[in-house]
């Protein structure tokens, strides 16, 4: 469904690359997560991928089309959920609806219907111009299903969400991806990315560090770790040890020997931790 070779990109059209050497491919079927901080150029990726940016150097094609000739029917194929809600605040959230509907050249979803399912059903004519912004994200969220996409674009779906909301918003996503949709997500959450994701990409700095699923990010880095809390000089200090690395055992030991220990147990390293461990940055 996507296919990136050689994708570079610079706003200032010099050598300072906002994107450089980008390459990966999205297959059908496939939730496939561009994991990164802010300024990693995620979204620099997107908004290229969604014609939103001009395509500098490389090949991109996007659900069979080719980027560098963008048609109208591409955009039938394809939704966009974005972090920044950019609904009509003088429009009801069913007009924003209606609205966006009349753009499309294929069949589309009843507003009600989406308006129920992202949790805004009583809110039908009220003018988004009032809405929290959780209100307008979730509209934003409903209007990109509104084309029945084959190709979803998710920029932070989640985002200022509660969790109870948050939780339904995954569950659509997941619904839809059982359905056949292809989603590529854009986040810097590592859970929604663990728990949703068949692959998922690491960018820093406009470079891809790897990509490959979860599971097999936590087989070849995710250390088996024991996380310790001790007193140390009246203070409770936490630590996390690998039970694999030799240094880190001996650490290990030596703790138990010296200190009182007031709780110890194992966990799985998370996707987080994989990523501080193979980028060396922090999803800041």
């Amino acid at each position: 469904m996507i296919k990136v070779k050689n994708l570079y990109h610079s706003y200032s059209n010099d050598d300072n690359y906002a994107v450089k050497d980008v390459s990966f491919e999205v297959t059908k079927g496939e939730i496939f997560g561009f994991l990164g901080p802010s300024g990693a150029g995620k979204s620099t990726t997107q908004n290229i991928l969604t014609g939103l940016l001009e395509l500098q150097k490389g090949e991109v094609s996007v659900a069979g089309y080719d980027i560098k000739k963008i048609i109208p029917k591409m955009f039938n194929k394809i939704g966009m959920s974005f972090e920044q809600s950019n609904v009509y605040s003088k429009l009801t959230a069913k007009e924003n609806l209606e609205f966006y509907r009349k753009l499309f050249d294929v069949k589309t979803r009843n507003p009600d219907e989406l308006l129920r399912l992202v949790g805004l059903k009583g809110k039908e004519n009220k003018k988004t111009g009032d809405f929290s912004k959780g209100m307008k994200h979730r509209l934003t969220f409903a209007r990109s299903m509104i084309n029945n996409p084959e190709l979803w674009f998710l920029d932070e779906p989640t985002t200022g969400l509660d969790p109870a909301i948050a939780s339904e918003i995954k569950n659509i996503i997941k619904e839809q991806n059982d359905k056949g949709v292809t989603i590529f997500l854009t986040t810097h959450n590592m859970y929604i990315a663990e728990e949703l994701c068949n692959r998922v990409a690491f960018i820093i700095d406009g470079e891809i560090k790897l990509i490959d699923s979860p599971k097999n990010l936590k087989l070849q880095y995710g250390d088996k770790l024991v996380e310790v809390e001790y007193i140390e000089n009246g203070n409770l200090i936490q630590e996390t040890f690998s039970t694999v690395i030799k240094s880190d055992k001996k650490k290990l030991q030596n703790l138990i020997g010296k200190h009182e220990i007031q709780t110890m147990h194992t966990k799985e390293a998370t996707l987080e931790e994989i990523f501080i461990k193979v980028t060396g940055r922090r999803l800041v």
